[in-house]
Formats: C-alpha cells, sequence, structure tokens
C-alpha cells in the first residue's frame, strides 16, 4: 500500500541512494502512484514514498518556514477543528487543505506525535537537532516493516521493499508460518520474515546522527483501560456526543468520498448522523451474482431513505476468470498477510476506485463497540501436515488464550486489529483510501469507559442496542430498517420474530453450504449435483462462493498449483494427504474449502517471496 520507504545508514551515498530507488519502485505498484525521494547525507537519512495522487499524503515532503524540520508522511490525520487557524494564529504558514500543518503541529505540540488522529506513519528530521523520528499510531494499523543490519537500519511499509534490496531475508520462520496457518496472521509484531519485525503500535524511535538511540513509545493502552467506568445511561450519552462531533471530520477533504455501505448496523450508524446532501454521497455495495445478497438489499433501502444513490460491485464470472492474476496479486501486495480469498476484496476495491478515491466504511465498529472477536484458532485436516510442523500449528493455537488475557477492548484495537485486520486493510488501500470513524482516538478513548458492569459475554447483545439507540437518534427512519441478521425493523410487528429467525437460518445454512459444510452433507451434495442445489442456498449473504468455484470453474487452477511437483515437495506437506484432499474436493465429494485457502496461499507466497527468484 502506499507508504514509506528508506534506510538510516552510513554507508557510501550513492550505494544508499540506489537502494532507496529499488525499494521505492518495489513500492509503486499502479502506474497512476506518486513517487519521490529526499535525503540529508549528514545525517544518513534517506527516505521515499509512495502515494495515490490527491490524496492526504500526496506532495511529500512537508517543511517549516526555515526548511530544517522535514516530515514524510503516509496516510490521514484527522484533527481537532480549528487546528490549522490556531497555528496560523502563532504565525506559521499553513496551507487549507491537506498536512501541511503537521510539521508546524510537530514544533509548536511537545506531545507530537501522540496528539495525532488516524492511521499514519512518518519519519520527521529535525535537522538543527540532527535527530531523525520514525512513527506510527498507536494502532499500528498503517504498518512499518523494518530490519537491522551492519548496513544501517531499514523501513518500509512493505516488507517486499526491504526484501528487494535484502534477498538474504527471503527465509520464513516455521513458527510464524504455523502461526498464520493456526490464526490466520503472525502476531508480537512479528512477520513471516525471519529478520524482518513491525515497528510497534505506538512508536517514535529515536534516530541521532544516524544511528538508533532509543525505541520509545508514546502510548500506552493501560492509558485507557485505567479510566473509571461510567453508568449506562452516561456512557451512551458519552459514546454519542463523541461519535456525532467527530464523525464530520472523515468525511473532510478534498477528494471525493463514497459510502461502502452493507446491510449492518456500523454503515448505519455513519447514514443516520452524516447529514449529507441529498445526492452528493454516491453509495455502493459488494454483491455476488445468484442474487441480490441481505447486504444489498438492506444497503438499497437505507441510501434510498437518506437520498443517496446507491449501486452494487458484482463479483462473479468476470472476477472468477481472473482468480490466477487476483490470487498472486493478493498475496504479493499484501506480503503474505492475507490468504487467496481476499482476492475478490482486491478486484471489488478496483471497481470502488472508479466510483471514488476514498471509500468510508464501516470497519472495526463490531470489534470496538461490541468487542465481537474475529481472530481465533482453526484446525486444519488431519494428515495434512508433518507432524514437526503441525507442532508449530498446534502451539499458536496453544498460545492464543494467553492473548486474550487483556481488556477485551485492548485486545480489539491493539491486538486483533494491527495482526489480523490489517492484512485487509494494506490490500484495500493500494487502491482506495479506507476510512472508518471506529477508530477514532476520542471513540475508542470512551469505549474503554463502557459500563463496568457489561462483561465480554452479554457485552454484545448490550452495546447493539447502544447501536440502535445511535441510529434512532440520528435518523429514526433508519431504524424503522432491519438489518442483513434481523435486527432493527419494526419490533412490534408479529412477523419481525419470524423474520428474524428465517435471516438467521439462511445465514447459518449458507455458511453450511459452503465453507462449513460437513463431509457427510459433501457427499450428499454431490449426487444432487445435477440439480445445482447451490441455487437455492447461496447468495443470500456472502458474494464469494469458494467451496463452490474451487469444485467446478476453479479446479484446473487448483490443481495445476497444488499438485505441482515443486509444491508437493515443500517439507512440511504430506504429499499424499494432499494430493487426496485435491482429488476428493474438485470431485465434490467431500469440503476441503478452508484447507485449500490455506494450501494456495502457502505456495503463491513461496513463489513470489521465498524461492530463488
Amino acid at each position: 500500500m502506499p507508504g514509506i520507504a528508506g534506510l538510516i545508514t552510513k554507508m557510501p551515498c550513492e550505494q544508499a541512494e540506489r537502494q532507496l530507488l529499488r525499494m521505492v519502485q518495489t513500492m509503486r505498484h499502479e502506474s497512476f502512484y506518486e513517487t519521490g525521494t529526499w535525503q540529508d547525507r549528514s545525517l544518513g537519512v534517506y527516505v521515499g514514498w509512495t502515494a495515490r495522487p490527491g490524496s492526504f499524503s500526496d506532495r511529500m515532503p512537508l517543511r517549516n518556514e526555515s526548511e530544517d524540520v522535514v516530515l514524510a508522511f503516509s496516510g490521514e490525520e484527522f484533527p481537532e477543528p480549528g487546528t490549522i487557524l490556531r497555528l496560523r494564529e502563532r504565525g506559521h504558514s499553513v496551507e487549507p487543505h491537506g498536512p501541511s500543518y503537521l510539521v508546524h503541529l510537530y514544533e509548536d505540540d511537545s506531545t507530537f506525535p501522540a496528539c495525532l488522529n488516524g492511521r499514519f506513519h512518518g519519519l520527521l528530521i529535525d535537522g538543527p537537532g540532527g535527530s531523525t523520528i520514525l512513527f506510527n499510531d498507536r494502532y499500528g494499523m498503517h504498518r512499518i516493516y523494518y530490519h537491522e543490519s551492519r548496513d544501517g537500519f531499514y523501513f518500509a511499509a512493505e516488507a517486499k521493499a526491504i526484501l528487494a534490496i535484502c534477498p538474504e531475508l527471503r527465509r520464513a520462520d516455521p513458527g510464524r508460518l504455523g502461526e498464520f496457518v493456526s490464526c490466520g496472521c503472525v502476531s508480537e509484531n512479528r512477520t513471516l520474515f525471519r529478520e524482518i519485525s513491525v515497528l510497534p503500535p505506538g512508536s517514535a524511535w529515536l534516530f541521532h546522527n544516524g544511528v538508533l538511540q532509543r525505541k520509545t513509545t508514546y502510548f500506552r493502552p493501560q492509558e485507557w483501560e485505567e479510566q473509571e467506568p461510567l453508568q449506562p445511561e452516561s456512557y451512551y450519552r458519552e459514546i454519542r456526543d463523541v461519535f456525532s462531533r467527530n464523525l464530520p471530520r472523515y468525511f473532510n477533504g478534498q477528494e471525493r468520498v463514497a459510502m461502502s455501505l452493507t446491510g449492518g448496523l456500523d454503515t448505519r450508524m455513519i447514514m443516520a448522523w452524516q447529514k449529507t446532501p441529498a445526492g452528493s454521497l454516491p453509495c455502493y455495495t459488494f454483491g455476488g451474482t445468484y442474487r441480490d445478497c441481505e447486504d444489498v438489499r438492506i444497503a438499497r433501502r437505507v441510501a434510498r431513505a437518506c437520498g443517496q444513490p446507491h449501486q452494487v460491485i458484482s463479483i462473479g464470472e468476470d472476477f472468477v476468470s481472473q482468480f490466477p492474476k487476483y490470487a498472486e496479486r493478493a498475496v504479493y501486495l499484501s506480503d503474505g498477510c492475507v490468504d487467496v480469498t481476499r482476492s475478490s476484496d482486491l478486484y471489488a476495491n478496483e471497481q470502488a476506485r472508479e466510483i471514488a478515491p476514498v471509500r468510508m466504511t464501516g470497519n472495526y465498529g463490531s470489534e470496538v463497540l461490541r468487542w465481537m472477536p474475529a481472530m481465533k484458532p482453526v484446525e486444519p485436516a488431519a494428515g495434512l501436515f508433518q507432524p514437526d510442523f503441525l507442532a508449530h500449528v498446534q502451539a499458536a493455537k496453544d498460545a492464543f488464550p494467553a492473548m486474550l488475557q487483556t481488556h477485551p477492548a485492548s485486545f480489539a484495537v491493539f491486538r486483533q486489529a494491527p495482526w489480523y485486520h490489517y492484512g485487509l486493510l494494506s490490500l484495500e488501500q493500494t487502491q482506495v483510501s479506507l476510512r472508518s470513524p471506529f477508530l477514532d482516538n476520542d471513540v475508542v478513548r470512551t469505549v474503554f469507559r463502557s459500563p463496568k458492569a457489561v462483561m465480554p459475554k452479554n457485552h454484545s447483545d448490550i452495546n447493539s442496542e447502544v447501536s440502535l439507540r445511535l441510529i434512532a437518534d440520528g435518523n429514526p427512519a433508519l431504524r424503522l430498517i432491519r438489518t442483513d441478521r434481523g435486527l432493527a425493523g419494526n419490533g412490534r410487528s408479529l412477523v419481525a420474530p419470524v423474520s428474524r429467525n428465517f435471516l438467521e437460518f439462511t445465514f447459518k445454512a449458507e455458511y453450511a453450504y459452503d465453507y462449513g459444510m460437513p463431509q457427510w452433507l459433501a457427499r450428499i451434495d454431490h449426487l444432487l449435483a445435477p440439480v445445482r442445489p447451490e441455487r437455492v442456498f447461496l447468495g443470500r449473504h456472502k458474494f464469494a462462493h469458494y467451496r463452490v468455484w474451487y469444485r467446478d470453474a476453479l479446479a484446473g487452477y487448483v490443481q495445476e498449483i497444488l499438485l505441482d511437483p515443486k509444491s508437493l515437495a515443500r517439507p512440511y506437506l504430506i504429499k499424499n494427504s494432499l494430493e487426496k484432499i485435491v482429488a476428493a474436493h474438485v470431485r465434490g465429494e467431500r469440503n476441503y474449502t478452508s484447507e485449500i485457502h490455506k494450501l494456495l496461499t502457502l505456495e503463491l507466497l513461496h513463489r513470489v517471496f521465498l524461492d530463488p527468484q
């Protein structure tokens, strides 16, 4: 995704400049990306960047009036209203739009970067003091990879930029591969690559004259965990006031914003409180080909109630025909942080970019407000992996309960979000700027004050009511439209419970027919294949249907990749088991959708990052 890259080193400047250019070029994934470089040879600082033209972090670097403080910044920052006016009153030359105020904020606010709000990272060079600060946001969501070597300190928004100039690092750690297979991500600021790490959330690492002096953090989660809890009604008023007050800043800026609308609560809250003139906020929803899914049906009603246009971005035959390209590209662009199923999201966001360069979402709303876990270990098929590798998978599963031993909101925003959700975010942001008001600092800080009596087991239900109240207070008409799972709507209607139970049934039935189909049912489905029973179940809630795709349209690709001699020879796999899994799935006799996801992802990871180039 767009970001910064560079090195801090004492190597000869010509060599450093060559390495910098290679890093930046590696991160230029689209022809429309803007790129640039800056260097201070006396300090041994070399930094470059990629950015979408017209985005918040375009036109780097930023300089103060005397040009002795320089900032390379990537991401977006959503300041308090009046910040620019206040800096102007203090004599700073600040543009009315864009990030130019940030370098002056550093000069005026001693807490910088703790005073920033958003997802971002940056490198600030203070010439008079001979110091350089590498920093990121307090959630670690705008990731910085780094590698420390005798030649210098390398950093980049993408691991592949470091791999491009340090090919000796193209080695995966078996323990981290096991964690990826089990949990879908690598935790604790580690990566799949042995000697490449991730800058911890809330970091501000200090370099002086080209040497790393202090690895400091400007924020500790305990600052929010130790707040006094509020009583239920006080909490509701506080979260309502903070959310409604801060939401408009996420629609500011010069770029066109479109609403990625679903049938759930979180995008509904945004629509209820963002009072946008009719016809001025384009809305879209990702949909499939079997039928209009619940997301599409409900989103269309919500957009109509708000007087906004709505369209469907369809993921169907065109995507499936190009799946091999998108699968490899998804693994490559995300540095192996997503599996191949997210290739459909890459395809959809390419289409979304044509509507607007900024995509407003309800992402992280469920995790932040309702503490709903998405990250959890899974059990691979028996007999697929070699015992020594399976031990790493089991170790990741065994370690997971300890990760949960924290405040549930801290798990959601400081662990699950930067470890598990980061991969999809990095993939989507190669195409659009993704925004969500649910990681706003004030919103998250307030959520940590949720009533003490609310325990994790009933927090989701209670805070669903909070979300419904927020919708009703913002736009009562939207409260009367049920969600994709049957919440809200006209609760007094006699058919409401029936409708909700039916939606729950269809949701679970679609999962059971697709990803989660038990093996005994797969055999029955195989016998019924001539009448195509998938037409009854699929497309009601989901737009991607990989079990059927792997069995039918993508069967040739699955066999080509996974039965290739190179794939079968991977040391962690049991060859005969892999052959049986592929054969049984493409015949339709068994369901190995989840296993094929992981196997395809691991193989593509080897081919684009680990095998000799």
